[in-house]
């Protein structure tokens, strides 16, 4: 069903027309080869070819290759592949600390942190992983950390964080100084696994070893893509990456904000007509571009989610769908959120949503949070299947695309709503990393000199710098 629906939506995309670019976008069509693409603002300018076939940028700036699926780590292991969500922390002046999910599938042996033929698998601590397969090995999913010297752009050290889990997709910082690692899976223990998956797990960013895998719970089991904390509050946002399209958006209000394993309550958002509500806008219109709603919660129950059934339970308590939610930031008093196949067309969409002053406590009735559909794009070229997003320092929401079977372009979006490229994933086939692979991770290092994205497959970091305040609206 989703398969289809994708064909049907490219090809109804390819037909759409948008009216509302600038003379300088119609400029800008053609970019560094014959995928085309369009900004809406001038950005920091047009693509310039990358010679070494990696990741094109604008004039100015440029990029080092911080980390390479299969380099060695210093605790003995080997850089897994699969390079997805990723977050960055500050160490010191100089130093940060970068925490980074690999999507990992139970059979993706010989691409994991144990090298080919699982050979260096004895070397993890059994008391430090979650899960293992049937043969006894642990589970090759979880989280790798770097640290990396901003002035001199060099690694100085990388070990794997969290071990034994599986698929971990995206994820969210937390104001304390952590990472939330989410698996989009819902696995259960006796299907190749010892143990059920689908949870969230807790990765200090300055630990030098492996993390306590011990899953938060209460935060539901379903198929977590991100996440994302409110600092005033301490509540945590989630996404849901089901393909089909109907996930719903969720909050974790956390007994202690700063101790989420110590229990909460998880609730889906609702929309004013209860279930009827539909925000993709794929059967007709419900909103368009810049249109907000009042919104409530709605408690949830049987949150580990046994039956994989939470999702419509949420639904028919009145909980809306959303059209694949994935990546999610938190940026100044707001959230934004993409939806990778949300819109008439499939395109996607990004949602903005500004909690209530009294979220999640007894006030928020009447003076409730609301949800806006930010963005829409009505052409491809301009934006398509937004994924992992991150506010930048100076506030502009960044968007890797995750599409299949077309260049995957770094996307920016500014506050009032416009898009220009960034960059792109320059790789036609071989090499370090796979032509047409999805962008990931990107984040920025607290002092706002530098940004990182990964390229998903089979997997690269990069730090890219330049000329950041030279931006032309």
């Amino acid at each position: 069903m989703f398969t289809s629906r994708r064909q049907l939506i490219r090809a109804t995309a390819a037909t759409l027309a948008f009216s509302g670019f600038s003379r300088f976008a119609a400029a800008q069509e053609g970019g560094v080869d014959a995928q085309t693409y369009r900004n809406e603002v001038a950005g920091y300018g047009p693509l310039k070819r990358d010679p070494d076939g990696v990741f094109d940028l604008p004039e100015g700036f440029s990029y080092t290759v911080v980390s390479k699926a299969g380099d060695p780590m210093n605790d003995g292991l080997v850089t897994p592949g699969k390079m997805d969500g990723m977050g960055c922390f500050a160490l010191d002046n100089d130093r940060v600390a970068l925490v980074r999910n690999h999507e990992l599938k139970p059979l993706d042996h010989d691409i994991g942190p144990y090298g080919p033929g699982r050979a260096l698998a004895a070397k993890v601590a059994a008391d430090r992983v979650y899960d293992r397969g049937e043969d006894g090995v642990a589970f090759g999913g979880g989280t790798t950390t770097l640290v990396y010297d901003l002035r001199k752009r060099t690694l100085e050290r990388s070990h794997l964080s969290l071990a034994g889990t599986s698929t971990n997709c995206a994820g969210g910082i937390t104001p304390w100084g952590s990472w939330l690692s989410c698996e989009e899976t819902t696995q259960n223990a006796g299907q190749e696994a010892g143990k059920d998956h689908g949870w969230v797990f807790e990765v200090p960013s300055r630990g030098k070893g492996l993390a306590d895998p011990t899953p938060i719970k209460a935060m539901g089991r379903f198929r977590h893509e991100a996440a994302a904390v409110d600092p005033r509050t301490g509540v945590v946002y989630m996404t849901e990456d089901v393909g089909d399209g109907f996930g719903l958006f969720y909050r974790y209000l956390p007994n202690d904000p700063t101790k989420l394993l110590a229990g909460g309550k998880l609730q889906a958002l609702c929309l004013p007509e209860g279930a009827d509500g539909d925000p993709r806008n794929w059967e007709g219109v419900y909103w368009k571009q810049g249109e907000s709603r009042p919104v409530r919660w709605v408690d949830l129950d049987g949150v580990d989610n046994p039956y994989e059934d939470l999702r419509y339970r949420g639904h028919t308590q009145g909980a809306a769908w959303f059209a694949r939610g994935e990546g999610i930031f938190y940026g100044q008093g707001e959230l934004y959120f993409a939806c990778t196949s949300g819109g008439p067309a499939g395109g996607g969409q990004i949602m903005r949503y500004v909690p209530s002053p009294h979220e999640g406590q007894a006030g928020e009735r009447d003076a409730p949070g609301r949800l806006q559909l930010f963005v829409e794009p009505s052409d491809i070229k301009v934006m398509e299947m937004g994924d992992n997003i991150a506010v930048s320092p100076w506030g502009h929401l960044m968007v890797c695309e995750d599409k299949i079977g077309g260049i995957n372009f770094l996307r920016a979006i500014t506050p009032q709503g416009k898009i220009y490229t960034l960059g792109r994933n320059a790789a036609i086939s071989g090499g370090d990393v796979a032509a047409n692979a999805e962008l990931a991770g990107v984040c920025f290092s607290p002092d706002g000199t530098t940004m990182f994205v990964n390229i998903y497959r089979p997997g690269v970091t990069l730090a890219i710098t330049g000329p950041w305040a030279s931006f032309k609206s």
